[in-house]
């Protein structure tokens, strides 16, 4: 098991850059990734949102009862303004704007994107071509849904690479990554930006932000 790296320290919280395959929930073979910083760090800690077990990048843990009461409310509030990266193969049906759309659950614990919308799941996204046949996207979801992403994405004819669950393209690794999260916390703007794993597209995707954003971190 790996330590965990933190890409940002505050008196009331940290900021680890989450690496894929560290679970939110203890299995017979690893440690929460909250219980397992809190054991580094030697430090009661306070989940205060969940990423897919799959999923790497920014997770917020707050260091006492207020401050992830504090947390969690501007989740809830949708004051949290998040931006993922995903990789995908193929064309996708539009390459910006919104999807929205409710969220049904199916077989084996999936999701599916619905025409309804009654109580809709929100992203938006644009996306650039990142190598032939693959597309990076970055995804602003206004909503926190159960795979939210990872449907939104499928629902445009093109599932994340890795994602086999929905269809993706095989591969080692899930290809989303919770790159930044912009918020106010006691009237200070914070903004936590987490590197990107160094596997699959993700070096080219770190290279490409790099040129074009100047914001490789």
């Amino acid at each position: 098991m790996r330590a965990l790296t933190l890409v940002f320290q505050h008196r009331d919280f940290y900021a680890l850059n989450k690496p894929a395959g560290a679970p939110m929930h203890a299995n017979d073979e690893q440690l929460s990734v909250v219980h397992q910083l809190a054991a580094q760090l030697d430090e009661q800690l306070w989940p205060v949102h969940r990423l897919d077990t799959p999923t790497s990048g920014v997770l917020l843990v707050a260091r006492s009862q207020p401050a992830a009461a504090k947390l969690s409310q501007l989740f809830a509030d949708h004051a949290m303004h998040k931006t993922y990266l995903a990789v995908a193969a193929g064309k996708p049906k539009k390459k910006q704007g919104w999807i929205i759309g409710d969220m049904d659950k199916v077989r084996r614990g999936n999701w599916r994107l619905l025409h309804s919308k009654e109580n809709p799941a929100r992203t938006y996204f644009t996306s650039t071509t990142l190598q032939p046949g693959y597309r990076l996207y970055r995804l602003q979801p206004q909503t926190g849904r159960t795979h939210q992403l990872r449907v939104a994405l499928k629902s445009l004819g093109v599932p994340i690479v890795g994602d086999t669950r929905y269809g993706g393209e095989a591969n080692a690794h899930l290809h989303l990554h919770a790159w930044q999260l912009a918020f106010n916390y006691d009237a200070e703007a914070i903004v936590i930006t987490a590197p990107l794993p160094d596997y699959g597209f993700f070096p080219a995707v770190t290279a490409q932000i790099t040129t074009k954003d100047g914001v490789a971190n």
